[in-house]
C-alpha cells in the first residue's frame, strides 16, 4: 500500500514549529526595536526617521525579490523536481537559480546605491525641507542596501529547507539579525551613532544569515554550489514565475511602502509606523507566513497527487488555526492600541505623544489584520497550481487602490488614514481572491470550517471586551504595582504583559468553551502521529 500525502497534523506541526521559532526571533525584534527607539527617539530626532527610511527601503526589496519570490516560485518547483527527479537535479536547479537571482540582486543593490539621492526625492518628498535627514537618510539607505543579495542567497537555501522538512534553521536565522543589531546599538547614546551602528550591524547579519542557511541546506544532503550564472530553461521558466510571484505575494508590502512616501511629510511617522508593523507583524508572522510556509509544499504535493479531498482538508484547517490565532490578536490590538504602545516603548527619546501617534496608526492596522493573514493563507490555493499571474492583477488593484485611499484618507482625516488605507486595499484583495477560487471551484470553505470560525470570532470577542476594560482601567491596575521593578521592567511594563497574558488565559478559555478549537485538536496539532512525513522527528529537523 502506499503512503498518503501527510495530513493536517502533519501540516500544523511544521506550522508550530515555524511559529514557535519565529515568537523567539519575534520577541529579540521586540527588544531591538525597544533599544532603538530609546536611543532615537521618533518625533524629536533627524535620526529616527533616516534609519526607519533606510530600514523600510531595503525591507521592501527583501521581501519581493527574497521572501514573496521564492516562496511563490522556488518552494513549488524545487519540491517537484525532489519528488520527480531526485536530489541532483533539485539541487541543480536551486543552483542555477541562486546565482541568477544573486547577481541580478547585486546589480539591482549598486544601480540603487549610485543613485539613492534620486531616488529619496521620489521615496521621502517631505525629507527636502530638511538636508540634515535627506542626507543622512540617503547614506543610510546605501549602507543597508547590500542585505538584499545576502537574503536572496538565505531565502533561497531557506526554500530548500522547507521543501526537505526542515523548519529550524528557517525559524531561527531572522534571530541573528536582532542579535547583531543589539549588540551593536546598545553601547550607543548619540541617535546618529546609533544610527550608524544598527544601519552597519545589518549587513555583517545578512552575511551571518545567508551563512547559517548555507549550512543547514549542507546538512540535510543539499549540494548547492557556486557557479557562474546561465538562463537554463528551468531558470527562465522559474523567471516567468517569480516575476508576477513576486508582485502577488509581496502586495502587502508594497502599499506600506506607498504609505511612506506619504509619511515623509510628518515628522516622527517613520518611526510610529515602524512601531506598530511591530505589533501586527507578530501575529503575521507567527500565523500567516507559518502556515503558507507549510501549506504551499502541501498544496503542491496534494494537486501533483490529484488528491482534492487533502487539498480541501489542507485549506480548511490552515483556514481556522490561521483565524484562531490572528483574530484575538486583532480583538487585542483594536481594543488597546495606545496601552500596547505606551506601555512598552514609552522611555527615553520615544515619548508619550509618539505612544499616542503610534497607537492610532496601530487601531487601523488591526482591523485590517485578518485580511493580511487572509491573503497569506489563500495565495498557496493560486500558487500550488502555478498560477501567479491572477494573484499578480488582484495585487496591482490593491496597490493602485492602496493609493488612492492612502492619498485621499491622508489629506482627510490625517497620518493615521494612510493605515486604514492599507487595511481597505488588503480586504478588498481577500474577497477578490475568495471569490475566484469559489468560482472556479478550487475552494470554498467547508460547512465546518465557517461554523469554526464563527465561534473563534466570539471567543475573539469575548476576550476583546477585557482587554477594552483593562486599558480603560488602566490607572487602578498600574497603581498596585507602584515603584515595583521586576527584571528592569517598570509597572507600566508590567501591568503590559499581566494584562496580555491574562487575555490569553481568557481567550483560551472560551475558545474551548465554545468549542472552535477542541482539545483533542490542539493535543493533535503537536504530535507527530506515526507514519507523516510533513515533519521530520524533532531531533533530525534543522
Amino acid at each position: 500500500m502506499t503512503k498518503t500525502a501527510p495530513k493536517a497534523p502533519g501540516m500544523i506541526r511544521s506550522s508550530m514549529i515555524y511559529s514557535g521559532l519565529t515568537l523567539v526571533s519575534r520577541f529579540m525584534g521586540l527588544a531591538r526595536d525597544l533599544v532603538i527607539t530609546a536611543r532615537m527617539g521618533a518625533s524629536l530626532t533627524v535620526a529616527a526617521d533616516a534609519y526607519f527610511t533606510a530600514q523600510a527601503f531595503s525591507n521592501l526589496f527583501r521581501r519581493i525579490f527574497a521572501e514573496g519570490a521564492f516562496a511563490a516560485a522556488f518552494v513549488p518547483s524545487y519540491s517537484r523536481r525532489l519528488a520527480e527527479a531526485g536530489e541532483r537535479s533539485a539541487d541543480q536547479l536551486a543552483t542555477d537559480a541562486l546565482a541568477t537571482m544573486a547577481a541580478a540582486t547585486i546589480v539591482l543593490t549598486l544601480v540603487a546605491q549610485l543613485t539613492m539621492p534620486w531616488i529619496m526625492l521620489v521615496y521621502s518628498p517631505g525629507y527636502v525641507a530638511d538636508p540634515e535627514k535627506f542626507r543622512l537618510a540617503v547614506t543610510l539607505t546605501q549602507i543597508t542596501m547590500p542585505y538584499l543579495p545576502c537574503m536572496v542567497v538565505a531565502s533561497l537555501l531557506a526554500g530548500v529547507l522547507t521543501a526537505r522538512g526542515r523548519f529550524i534553521v528557517y525559524g531561527l536565522y531572522p534571530t541573528i539579525l536582532n542579535l547583531v543589531m543589539l549588540a551593536a546599538v546598545l553601547p550607543q547614546h548619540d541617535p546618529v551613532r546609533a544610527a550608524y551602528a544598527a544601519s552597519w550591524a545589518t549587513i555583517v547579519a545578512g552575511v551571518a544569515q545567508a551563512g547559517i542557511c548555507w549550512w543547514g541546506a549542507w546538512k540535510t544532503g543539499a549540494r548547492i554550489g557556486l557557479v557562474v550564472p546561465r538562463l537554463t530553461p528551468e531558470v527562465k521558466a522559474l523567471i516567468k514565475l517569480t516575476i508576477p510571484g513576486a508582485l502577488a505575494s509581496s502586495a502587502v508590502q508594497v502599499n506600506i511602502f506607498i504609505s511612506t512616501m506619504l509619511a515623509s511629510q510628518v515628522a516622527g511617522m517613520r518611526v510610529w509606523m515602524s512601531v506598530a508593523d511591530r505589533f501586527y507583524q507578530l501575529p503575521l508572522s507567527l500565523v500567516g507566513t507559518a502556515i503558507g510556509v507549510a501549506l504551499l509544499p502541501r498544496l503542491s504535493q496534494a494537486f501533483g497527487s490529484r488528491d482534492e479531498a487533502d487539498a480541501q482538508s489542507a485549506m480548511d484547517q490552515a483556514l481556522v488555526f490561521g483565524m484562531a490565532l490572528c483574530l484575538p490578536a486583532a480583538a487585542a490590538v483594536l481594543a488597546m492600541p495606545v496601552f500596547l504602545v505606551d506601555g512598552l516603548f514609552t522611555r527615553g527619546a520615544f515619548v508619550h505623544a509618539d505612544a499616542v501617534a503610534s497607537g492610532a496608526i496601530l487601531f487601523h492596522y488591526g482591523w485590517g489584520l485578518p485580511a493580511f493573514v487572509l491573503v497569506k493563507i489563500l495565495q498557496p490555493a493560486f500558487f500550488a497550481r502555478q498560477d501567479t499571474k491572477t494573484p499578480m492583477r488582484f495585487s496591482l488593484i490593491s496597490v493602485a487602490l492602496n493609493i488612492a485611499f492612502g492619498v485621499g484618507l491622508f489629506y482627510l482625516v490625517g497620518f493615521q488614514g494612510i493605515a486604514a488605507a492599507t487595511s481597505l486595499a488588503t480586504w478588498i484583495t481577500v474577497a477578490q481572491m475568495a471569490f475566484t477560487l469559489r468560482s472556479r471551484k478550487d475552494y470554498t470553505p467547508s460547512a465546518d470550517a465557517w461554523s469554526r470560525i464563527g465561534r473563534i470570532i466570539l471567543a475573539s470577542l469575548g476576550m476583546g471586551g477585557a482587554m477594552f476594560a483593562a486599558s480603560y482601567f488602566r490607572t487602578s491596575l498600574e497603581a498596585p504595582l507602584s515603584g515595583v521593578r521586576l527584571i528592569g521592567l517598570g509597572p507600566k511594563e508590567i501591568t503590559v504583559l499581566l494584562v496580555c497574558m491574562a487575555g490569553a488565559l481568557i481567550y483560551a478559555v472560551l475558545i474551548f468553551a465554545f468549542r472552535g478549537v477542541t482539545l483533542a485538536e490542539a493535543r493533535a496539532a503537536v504530535t507527530r502521529r506515526k507514519g507523516e512525513g510533513a515533519a521530520p522527528p524533532a531531533p533530525d529537523l534543522l
